[in-house]
């Protein structure tokens, strides 16, 4: 690549190449990372975490690519405080994983919808999408390594984001949950609420 080969034929291949060789880096990464995740060999840095927070951070952040699809996002709760104790970095990449998702897997022109609630001690966050193809697995298949819903492999992905996914979400003490109902994809993350200590535990 470096010697800037001006033969379109050849130059093509080396493209080829180069795109394959970054996918198969990619793979080897989260191949190596989900290791490590299942085999409980990893560090966390809990700490309180508001998760409506990051889900706004990712809907900044994803903005560009959400618009390439005409993906509308729908985000009810918002301004819900829903606080966690987790690892942030982790947690981010939980969130990462499932709008890459999204990006991928999701209807052209349809809405995503998101959703954060706290209830009974315990702070929700789903996420909703119409499928750009048939799903021919069951929910839980989807979390397993090297699944995916597109059968052929024709579009990027190692199969492993989900796994990943929730795998880091319980290694937190959290669950994890995959629902299909026809063409509809919704994620469901949960985990319990994060409840300041008082002033007489703080003092204790």
């Amino acid at each position: 690549k470096r010697e800037n080969i001006q033969d379109e034929r050849i130059a093509g291949y080396i493209e080829i190449l180069n795109r394959k060789a970054l996918r198969l880096k990619q793979l080897t990464e989260d191949l190596v990372e989900a290791s490590k995740i299942s085999s409980g060999n990893i560090v966390l840095n809990l700490e309180p975490l508001n998760l409506t927070e990051l889900l706004n951070q990712a809907v900044g952040e994803f903005s560009d690519r959400l618009e390439e699809k005409k993906l509308q996002i729908i985000f009810d709760g918002s301004d819900v405080a829903g606080m966690i104790y987790a690892d942030s970095r982790r947690m981010w990449r939980i969130i990462e994983n499932l709008f890459q998702n999204i990006c991928k897997y999701a209807l052209e022109g349809t809405r995503v919808y998101l959703e954060m609630k706290v209830e009974g001690g315990r702070v929700t966050a789903s996420l909703k999408n119409i499928s750009d193809r048939p799903m021919n697995l069951k929910g839980e298949e989807l979390s397993e390594r090297f699944i995916r819903g597109d059968a052929s492999r024709t579009t990027e992905g190692s199969g492993l984001g989900l796994y990943i996914a929730k795998n880091l979400t319980q290694a937190q003490h959290g669950e994890f949950q995959i629902q299909l109902d026809g063409d509809l994809f919704k994620i469901i993350l949960d985990f319990p609420e994060y409840e300041r200590p008082s002033q007489e535990e703080t003092a204790v």
